[in-house]
């Protein structure tokens, strides 16, 4: 009988420990999702100033510019915070700056080659790429209602872009293209689940730093002959697209620390409703209803991500969630 009167404060005890838990957590679901939500913003004005140069420099002397930008300003937060930028897992951050140098060369390329919407569309298949590769790669499990968000995401931008191959013969795209664009894609995808696992023992600021550290080296080669001196409105449109993303990195790599990739990525989603914005703003790009409708799809996607909770298992902390 005692033992029944003793357990009882204990398991309210317990209760009320694993509530705090879940609120805790809950509270910091919430901030990463933020994080990914100003992260989509920063990109998706980062493209703005890219499309501002109207395509007068080369795309490798663009992510050279905006690689040199990064470096300096992660570097003097390092130093500030007095965090070593080089490290424990050498081998797999530069592994993570190869991978998204790449990502970023192919997207880049395919944007060149293929319609906008195209290109776009292609590229936003990455959430799905992602959800596949951190459950293959790093035993991350794909929760049916994560799949709902990445569905209904996917759906929208298809929504959104309209591209106007859909419904017409395979051959009006052509492959080499689409193969980049799907490329881009992947090494996307493999670049964000490289972040997941340099998460659990880098700092944030150290991640973001390889990227730019590998993009320098790898660009300049591509720059023999081709580099182009840039007016003065274009060093404001470069310095906003190394500030954006500098910002862009550093909320993403701050989301993807704290949430799995596949809920992580399906809110980056929203990315393509703040581009659509831009495009009717400030280029006067129509919109339609299908794309109001698309928009929604993928609103709606984004809540659906920023609602779920990790799971908390009474014997588990919640920094292992």
């Amino acid at each position: 009988m005692d033992g029944i009167v003793n357990r009882i404060p204990m398991d309210r005890a317990m209760q009320g420990l694993l509530a705090t838990i879940r609120g805790s957590q809950s509270t910091k679901d919430w901030r990463a999702g933020l994080s990914l939500i100003g992260a989509a913003l920063a990109f998706s004005l980062m493209t703005v100033c890219v499309k501002h140069l109207g395509g007068r420099l080369p795309v490798a002397q663009i992510v050279l510019i905006r690689s040199v930008i990064s470096i300096v300003i992660t570097w003097t937060m390092l130093a500030r915070l007095r965090v070593s930028p080089w490290g424990h897992q050498k081998g797999l951050l530069i592994v993570r700056g190869v991978l998204g140098t790449v990502a970023l060369l192919l997207f880049f390329q395919a944007l060149a080659a293929l319609p906008l919407a195209a290109a776009t569309l292609l590229q936003y298949t990455y959430p799905t790429l992602t959800a596949l590769c951190a459950w293959a790669l790093l035993g991350e499990p794909i929760r049916k209602r994560i799949s709902l968000a990445i569905l209904l995401g996917l759906i929208g931008v298809l929504l959104v872009v309209q591209p106007e191959w859909i419904g017409q013969d395979g051959a009006s795209l052509p492959a080499m293209a689409a193969s980049i664009g799907l490329g881009g894609a992947l090494m996307t995808a493999l670049a964000y689940v490289s972040v997941r696992q340099l998460s659990a023992r880098e700092h944030p600021l150290v991640i973001v730093f390889y990227f730019p550290l590998v993009s320098v080296p790898a660009t300049l080669p591509l720059l023999i002959n081709t580099m182009v001196q840039p007016t003065r409105t274009d060093w404001i449109w470069l310095l906003g697209v190394g500030l954006f993303t500098q910002l862009g990195q550093v909320w993403l790599t701050q989301g993807l620390t704290a949430l799995p990739a596949a809920r992580a990525t399906s809110i980056n989603y929203v990315q393509v409703v703040f581009a659509t914005l831009w495009g009717v703003l400030f280029f006067a790009e129509s919109i339609t209803g299908t794309v109001v409708v698309g928009a929604l799809c993928v609103l709606g996607a984004t809540l659906i991500s920023l609602s779920a909770r990790q799971t908390v298992k009474p014997d588990q902390s919640p920094a292992d969630t």
